[in-house]
């Protein structure tokens, strides 16, 4: 394969920040020619910080546009006619007011796909849906953290990251349909599939979910933190077989079945604790994986980096993470992140 998977697709980005622009450099790594429609004074993360712009915009062109003027639309309009796909990451209203929608777009191209992401969809408002506040209000901050302690949010943008990865996929589905149309993604929306099987049990059951000491898993048992003699270790047990290899090299005897185990948590887990105190969160690691068994030293980011050096890619003068997505025969070129309006500037309005 020499070109990528979506070599002659077009994709239009207009928006700001994390959720758009990864969904559209996610598209860029795979092929596709991802153009970003900047306001004059560019994309708001740009503002952030060079290596934060670099993180979420390598691999694409940029075109200053003053959407607000005449000069503005029409040049979209232009665009969008050459274009398979406009993604808009803005507000409801402003999205309606700048026209990005598909029923003002069509005019130019009846098989653009349009794809607007937002906080809570196009119908629902201009309400504040950042990142923390999405985690906040779809109970994923409430399931976070140690019971007895508060709700706590984890350390990424998972609502935004999510909801780009929701969104690409969106804007591919409408495109392989062949059909031009509206397409709509929320981080609300998002985060709540995201709960699936929590809110299934909730919703079939009446299961309330409940945050469990050291992360754990409101199924399985053991699978979570646990405290050993140097760090932490996950460790995750979804079966009998998992459990038979563990007990056997931790020395822990008894509860061989998983019913047995969920019933009895909390002697299996004082055992388990007690056991991993023997070694180190990297002696556990080395030990178990080779039997099989799911388990991982905590590691920070920077040592999470240094274990997987093929993850890390130069996109022109930028050290960044990698597509996460590997097609045999194609090795995506990471391009750098566009200059503001590097490839074609309107002016704003004198």
């Amino acid at each position: 394969m020499t070109g990528g998977p979506l070599a002659g697709i077009r994709i239009l980005e207009v928006g700001h920040i994390l959720a758009g622009p990864y969904a559209t450099m996610l598209l860029a790594d795979l092929g596709a020619e991802v153009t970003k429609i900047e306001p004059p004074s560019g994309d708001l993360s740009r503002q952030v910080g060079d290596a934060y712009f670099a993180s979420i915009n390598r691999n694409k062109r940029s075109v200053r546009l003053d959407l607000t003027t005449e000069a503005g639309r029409a040049r979209l309009g232009e665009l969008v006619a050459e274009s398979h796909a406009l993604l808009v990451n803005l507000k409801p209203s402003a999205i309606r007011r700048l026209g990005l929608t598909y029923d003002v777009l069509r005019a130019w191209n009846e098989r653009i796909v349009c794809v607007a992401l937002t906080g809570f969809g196009l119908a629902a408002g201009d309400e504040p849906a950042f990142d923390y506040v999405v985690q906040a209000a779809t109970g994923v901050a409430a399931l976070t953290g140690d019971p007895e302690g508060p709700p706590t949010l984890p350390g990424y943008s998972s609502a935004d990251n999510s909801a780009g990865m929701a969104a690409a996929l969106g804007l591919l589905a409408q495109i392989v349909s062949g059909r031009g149309g509206q397409v709509e993604v929320s981080l609300r929306d998002v985060m709540l599939s995201q709960l699936n099987y929590k809110a299934s049990a909730y919703l079939n059951e009446g299961a309330e979910p409940r945050r469990l000491p050291f992360g754990a898993h409101s199924y399985y048992v053991p699978a979570q933190l646990f405290p050993t003699a140097e760090g932490y270790l996950a460790l995750f047990v979804t079966h009998d077989g998992f459990w038979r290899s563990f007990a056997a090299e931790a020395g822990v005897e008894g509860f061989p079945t998983m019913a047995e185990r969920a019933a009895r948590r909390e002697e299996v887990l004082a055992a388990v604790t007690k056991a991993l105190a023997a070694d180190t969160a990297l002696g556990w690691e080395s030990r178990l994986r080779p039997l099989g068994v799911p388990a991982a030293a905590v590691r920070t980011l920077p040592q999470a980096l240094e274990a997987t050096p093929e993850m890390v890619v130069t996109a022109g003068d930028f050290r960044l993470v990698g597509s996460p997505i590997r097609i045999a025969g194609y090795e995506p070129a990471y391009g750098p992140p566009p200059r503001l309006g590097e490839h074609g500037d309107l002016p704003e309005r004198s």
